[in-house]
């Protein structure tokens, strides 16, 4: 087991630690099944919705521009040739999807990977849960300066944040709310300071 200490959202010491699963946060990372997920994550976000115009679909006439023989210059089918200007493209891009299956064991241990690469750099820290009774930016921030915040990287993460918790982040292009169940390996390592609830570790623990 690897013990943290535990703040509060003021960035005080609470005089309790907590126990991180060393099958979890302590194993050896492996860089291949990092690489694996963080690029069907980013595959997955692409729409694929790239299309370009080729011979048969470009405007203009099929008549043939030219006699075949006796010009000089090279033959000539139609104007929508793809070596004249404003002609088709030769294989152009069409839709498709750039999703790839990934399968989940290696998933899981990109995680597992990711959570103790960030142990590792010191990059992990653990609050007490908490909310807020309206939806405001500036007690979000008040949280980020505590912990000296404002202008890193953070991802926030609750086993149900509070609505008004989500709201009041939703403005802050440098920090986020993830929901424990829904941490991938692309925004563990993405985060500068991973920031875990209490609860969220034993939720973390059991979607493994």
């Amino acid at each position: 087991m690897m013990e943290l200490k535990v703040y509060d959202i003021k960035g005080k010491e609470t005089g309790r630690t907590v126990n991180l699963p060393e099958e979890i946060f302590g194993i050896e990372p492996n860089t291949h099944a990092i690489y694996l997920a963080v690029k069907q994550y980013l595959a997955n976000q692409r729409q694929g919705t790239h299309k370009a115009k080729e011979r048969g679909e470009v405007k203009g006439s099929t008549r043939k521009i030219k006699r075949q023989k006796g010009t000089g210059t090279a033959r000539a089918g139609a104007i929508r040739n793809p070596l004249f200007k404003g002609g088709g493209r030769v294989f152009g891009p069409r839709p498709r999807s750039y999703s790839f299956k990934l399968n989940k064991k290696v998933k899981r241990l990109a995680r597992k990977s990711a959570l103790s690469s960030m142990l590792k750099d010191g990059k992990i820290m653990v609050i007490e849960e908490f909310d807020f009774e309206t939806p405001k930016t500036k007690n979000f921030q008040e949280v980020l300066k505590s912990f000296d915040l404002e202008n890193k990287k953070s991802t926030f993460v609750f086993v149900n944040p509070n609505k008004n918790v989500y709201l009041s982040s939703r403005n802050l292009p440098n920090s986020r709310i993830v929901n424990s169940s829904n941490l991938n390996t692309y925004e563990i390592l993405n985060a500068g300071k991973l920031v875990l609830t209490e609860p969220s570790i034993s939720e973390i623990e059991a979607n493994f």
